[in-house]
């Protein structure tokens, strides 16, 4: 388990730096994700970082509007590219994953951000993580089935 959990790991890591490289320059999104994914022969943990990195393009504007309704005095542009992608990705898996529990979302996007940003990206990303998960929750928006619904029956036993 923990093995997976690891190769899990590392197809986020390489849909960040997919997005980060398509962010920068804008092209030929295939050769990046060939590139990046090359050592990566698990086709699930392939299929993972593919559909991350799809459904974060494909939903940018709707990611980002859910970022924007939480920085309040921020502005997007003053947020760091890497924050700002790992935010996108994981909104896009609370939203998009009904598969993957919420809690494995926020956790592995806080994980990523030790390794790729500033010291404090950690806590600001959890923030906004938490504030958009409680807001999807409010408003009947998240939409969790097998695995993704462990944390909702284990909230459910203890009440």
């Amino acid at each position: 388990m923990a093995q997976k959990k690891f190769h899990r790991r590392i197809a986020r890591e390489r849909s960040l730096q997919i997005l980060y490289a398509y962010e920068l320059n804008g092209d030929n999104l295939i050769a990046l994700e060939e590139g990046i994914l090359s050592d990566i022969h698990n086709e699930s943990d392939r299929a993972l970082s593919i559909k991350l990195v799809s459904t974060v393009l494909k939903n940018k504007s709707a990611l980002d509007e859910k970022i924007g309704e939480r920085v309040n005095n921020w502005e997007m542009d003053r947020i760091a590219l890497i924050d700002k992608l790992l935010l996108r990705m994981g909104i896009a898996e609370l939203m998009f994953f009904p598969e993957i529990p919420p809690k494995v979302s926020i956790n592995e996007v806080i994980e990523i951000a030790k390794n790729y940003s500033t010291a404090g990206s950690g806590k600001f990303i959890n923030g906004i993580l938490d504030a958009v998960l409680i807001n999807l929750k409010k408003n009947g928006l998240l939409k969790k089935t097998g695995r993704g619904l462990i944390e909702q029956s284990l909230s459910r036993k203890k009440s």
